[in-house]
């Protein structure tokens, strides 16, 4: 079975050798992801909790790992993300 906090730490190392080779495709996908924290009418844990679901939705393993582990870091509790993912799961 995959450890999947080994397997977001290699992810996120791997972003550092991606930034070494394109810092500019890093810089705007920083950019992108930090767009919606300057009003933070949402709250850092419901981004979170939509992006996992996102995550689930198109099925990307690394993603689902990270934000997950946000989600966690931004007080989310295991019923919210529960209820995220039945909630992408549902409309697909």
């Amino acid at each position: 079975m995959l450890n999947w906090i080994d397997y977001r730490q290699e992810l996120v190392g791997r972003i550092g050798e991606i930034a070494k080779l394109s810092p500019d495709t890093v810089r705007g996908y920083q950019a992108l992801s930090s767009a919606g924290q300057k009003k933070d009418l949402l709250g850092a844990k419901t981004r979170e909790l939509i992006a996992l679901a996102v995550a689930v939705s198109l099925r990307c393993d690394g993603c689902i790992t990270v934000h997950t582990a946000e989600a966690l870091k931004h007080g989310a509790t295991r019923e919210e993300i529960a209820e995220a993912l039945g909630v992408a799961v549902a409309i697909n």
